[in-house]
């Protein structure tokens, strides 16, 4: 079965392998900071889903240094990057500051686009413009924590927003020939397979430029953790969770870039389920039945 990597993605549009850097800028979420809520999300660990990114106490350009190092021997001394401001709400800040920080990254010799991680519900008329002046400079990449479309299920996750704040933030952004990827959680507390699925088709079909397919984690010390310490759902298992992501893939159009079919949780903090700490045989599994469909 065919689909649109994002390897071949990058290799298409920037003729190398691109890497990306995880940046984090100390920012928060209307989700934790008393706007909306102080929770955050049930399922987001106390990083704000960037446990795997840099040192918020570096600057844009330290941090970007330091990440290059980190894959060093991968890419070599003349890679290319994206820089990926991953952790929490990364447009929830004044647009000055934003306008310093990003800037800081989009200029930085050795990056070749920018991926900036973010709610729908934060992306008002300038932070959109802001974007906008970015795009122009080098490639700008919107990343949408949607998660779901059913609105039973965003309660529970507390997403505090509607779909139709997603679907407005999607229009926003390709009327400005922004780069839209969004992220879709699978594996969610109560869903059903045919709900999942429906998720991703939605997805697709709102204009979308990439999707990224999240394995649910359950990480110490959130909410969802106690949830599922008392049993109240179970994780899916891994055979379930590469069908699942088979049938996804049938689904998803050609034009459509995956760039994720799984993920990683922190070892440290991962609760469940236990097999996807076994990474590569994930990866093996998948490819396997990809080939096979």
């Amino acid at each position: 079965m065919e689909y649109y990597s994002l390897n071949r993605y990058l290799r298409d549009t920037f003729g190398t392998k691109v890497y990306k850097l995880a940046l984090n800028a100390g920012f928060t979420c209307p989700n934790r900071d008393g706007t909306l809520d102080t929770r955050g999300c049930i399922f987001c660990s106390g990083n704000g889903s960037g446990d795997f990114s840099e040192s918020p106490l570096l600057s844009v350009t330290e941090q970007i240094e330091e990440g290059k190092k980190r894959v060093a021997s991968k890419i070599g001394e003349n890679g290319k990057y994206i820089a990926y401001f991953q952790a929490f709400t990364n447009t929830y800040a004044p647009v000055e500051t934003l306008r310093k920080l990003f800037m800081e990254a989009i200029n930085h010799p050795d990056i070749t686009a920018l991926s900036v991680a973010t709610r729908p519900d934060c992306l008002g008329e300038d932070v959109l413009n802001l974007l906008d002046e970015l795009n122009h400079i080098k490639p700008v990449w919107v990343e949408l924590g949607l998660q779901t479309i059913h609105e039973k299920t965003a309660e529970y996750i507390r997403r505090c927003y509607p779909l139709s704040v997603y679907d407005k933030a999607v229009k926003d952004l390709k009327e400005r020939n922004i780069t839209v990827i969004v992220h879709v959680i699978l594996g969610l507390p109560f869903e059903t397979k045919d709900e999942m699925l429906e998720t991703v088709d939605y997805a697709c079909k709102s204009g979308i430029d990439g999707i990224k397919l999240q394995l649910l984690h359950v990480l110490e010390g959130t909410d969802l953790a106690k949830d599922f310490k008392e049993g109240k759902f179970k994780c899916l298992e891994r055979d379930e969770y590469v069908s699942l992501v088979v049938e996804c893939l049938k689904i998803i159009p050609q034009n459509v870039v995956i760039h994720r079919m799984t993920g990683d949780g922190d070892k440290k903090i991962l609760l469940a389920p236990e097999w996807s700490k076994e990474k590569k045989t994930v990866l093996n599994a998948l490819t396997k039945a990809i080939r096979e469909a």
